[in-house]
């Protein structure tokens, strides 16, 4: 059981039926007084159904909620009535869903929505019209109308959603690479760490600081060959870095070959797709505690010839090279936002202030 609750922690993905709420039919009515023997129509209309509508919201991290109820029906209008009353409008349905959720139609190709800030509110689904009651169909040749319509039906489908977690750096790498430990090195997140594969099931998210200046890291579970083809827990949760700046790939140290370790996560990436393999990447050679320091030098000027770049030498367990990570890591998602145009956005959003 704990192992089954443990799983249902997290869920970033859901798939859901709504349904708009049905007009409410008008009225046929005679106005019915005393001394008035020639009363005219009063029905009044029907109601407007209820819309179904999706809002962003910034106290949820997961769609567990849909884990548990997966159908969701906005209410009825109601009926019109005589003395030319309109029907109440039908109650809306409003799916609270946390940020960087991602709406998407029942085959799941096309994206109908992306809520990237909290706050933000999009209806699906309208619901349908009411109809007219016999007073409106009232006209000088036709003095008493017994015509009154039905409700338009509301609309149905099923929906996607899809969560992708809104970090600035993402921890990619081989199963048992250190991920979770350097995350809770470097924030105060405390992901479940063990010395077998795949001990994260999940994504974790932590918030790093340096200098008063805060980011955001997502940690998944780790890739292993052939990921994309399903392998290992395979690739669905890398679209939880998506949306990150820069990725920070872990290689474990104390593996006869990293390099090797390297080019297979970075096969992954450019098999997944979607600008993964051209993000701003720090490459990291973790363990080194566990190396003496000539092995380490070697494994490390490999792995450099290999990515091309500056790899840094790290211990998420004693604590070697995290504030030179942090330094990196901070400068690349500063750059990664001028080169968006985010800065000059938020200059001007400050001014105006």
């Amino acid at each position: 059981m704990g192992k089954r609750q443990l799983a249902m922690k997290f869920l970033d993905q859901a798939k859901v039926f709504i349904k708009s709420g049905d007009g409410g039919a008008g009225s046929v009515s005679f106005r019915r007084e005393k001394f008035i023997p020639f009363g005219g129509p009063d029905g009044g209309d029907g109601g407007r159904g209820g819309d179904v509508a999706i809002e962003c919201v910034a106290d949820l991290n997961t769609l567990i909620d849909y884990r548990y109820q997966q159908h969701f029906k906005a209410g009825r209008g109601h009926h019109g009535m005589g003395r030319n009353r309109s029907g109440a409008r039908g109650s809306d349905v409003i799916l609270r869903v946390p940020v960087g959720t991602q709406v998407l139609d029942e085959d799941g190709e096309r994206v109908v929505a992306d809520f990237t800030r909290a706050g933000e509110r999009l209806v699906l689904l309208e619901g349908g019209d009411g109809g007219f009651g016999n007073a409106h169909y009232r006209s000088s040749t036709n003095q008493a109308p017994r015509r009154a319509d039905p409700g338009w039906p509301g609309r149905e489908l099923w929906v996607w959603l899809r969560l992708k977690l809104i970090a600035d750096a993402g921890l990619v790498g081989l199963p048992n690479a250190g991920k979770s430990t350097l995350l809770a090195a470097l924030t105060r997140a405390r992901p479940k760490i063990a010395a077998y594969p795949f001990t994260t099931l999940h994504p974790n998210l932590g918030v790093a600081s340096l200098d008063g200046e805060e980011f955001v890291i997502a940690d998944i579970p780790g890739l292993i060959e052939g990921a994309h083809a399903g392998a290992g827990l395979g690739d669905r949760f890398l679209g939880h870095v998506e949306r990150c700046r820069v990725l920070i790939h872990l290689v474990d140290g104390t593996l006869d070959d990293p390099a090797a370790a390297w080019r297979t996560v970075r096969a992954e990436l450019a098999e997944y797709g979607a600008g993964l393999a051209a993000k701003r990447e720090l490459v990291c050679l973790n363990k080194c505690d566990a190396l003496a320091p000539e092995a380490a030098a070697a494994k490390r000027a490999s792995l450099a010839e290999a990515c091309g770049a500056d790899v840094l030498a790290l211990s998420g367990v004693a604590g070697t090279g995290l504030r030179e990570l942090l330094v990196r890591a901070v400068a690349n998602i500063s750059a990664a936002r001028e080169e968006a145009g985010e800065g000059a956005a938020e200059a001007r959003s400050g001014a105006e202030a």
